[in-house]
Formats: structure tokens, sequence, C-alpha cells
């Protein structure tokens, strides 16, 4: 039996680890209005160009695709909508381990095993798609930080079982 104090650690990380999935999914829905602020922000022509002339070309660059593709074929953000929707359904499956965190531990192990598959994925399939190496590092980050919520969360579980 877990301790309280335990359990509720353990919660807490699989709440922050959903908490991850739904933002970064949410995110998805509204990707042309969020590439046009990102390019203000930090795309060509602000203070980033002189600070990373390659993140500045390279958001402009992601923010003009994005616009043209919503322009001509807003039909291809149905994809996106569709991610968006795959990172909402695996933040559901999570609700199984936050009531039970013992008894779903398979939950957690099968979400470690997708953030670990998302380094392969970013830097086997980034450069097929033509993205710059620095922005797969980024893709891959979030499989790093990922892990890490659903690494604590296994560890208090084992720890008390």
């Amino acid at each position: 039996m877990i301790p309280a104090s335990a359990l509720h650690r353990v919660r807490v990380w699989l709440a922050l680890f959903v908490a991850g999935l739904v933002l970064s999914g949410a995110t998805a829905f509204a990707l042309p209005t969020e590439t046009s602020l990102l390019a203000r922000l930090i795309g060509d022509g602000t203070r980033m160009e002189s600070l990373w002339p390659a993140m500045a070309h390279w958001i402009s660059k992601v923010e003009g695709g994005v616009r043209a593709s919503d322009a001509e074929y807003p039909f291809l953000f149905y994809g996106t909508d569709w991610l968006a929707f795959g990172h909402l359904v695996i933040a559901i499956s999570f609700l199984g381990p936050i009531r039970d965190p013992v008894k779903n531990l398979w939950v957690g192990e099968f979400g470690m095993t997708a953030c670990a598959l998302v380094i392969p994925t970013a830097l086997i399939l980034g450069p097929i798609r033509g993205i710059p190496f620095f922005w797969r590092l980024i893709d891959c980050s979030f499989g790093v930080i990922g892990i890490i919520p659903l690494y604590f969360a296994r560890r208090e579980i084992l720890r008390h079982r």
C-alpha cells in the first residue's frame, strides 16, 4: 500500500504530464494564429534575427508555409486537428493511473516508451522533411521533458509497491 503522501506525489507528477499533453495538443488547433504570433515575436526582422538568424529565418519560413497552406489548402490543418485530438486522448488515458497508479503502472511505462520514441522519430524523419537540426533537438526535448514526471511517478510507485 502506497502511503498517502507518496500517492499524492505520484498524482502530481502524472497531472503535470497530463497538463503537458493537453497544452501541447491544444496548441495544434490554432496553428495559423500561433505561428503568426511567433513570427512577429521572434521571426525575421526581430531581435532574434541578430541573436540567432537561423532560428528567426526558420520561424518566418514556417509561418509563411502555414499562412500559404491556410489560404489555399486549409483542409491540411485537419491533420493537425487529429494530432491535437490524439494528444487529448492520450491525456485521458492517464486518468486511470491518476486514480490507481499501482494498478495502471503500465500506462506510465507506455508513456515513457512513447517519450523515448520521440527522439528517433525526430532525428530520422526531421531530415526527410527538411527540418533544421536545431529544431529537431527542440522536438527531442519534448520527449526528454515528458519522460521526467513519468519517471518520478514510476519510481515512487515501485518504491512503495
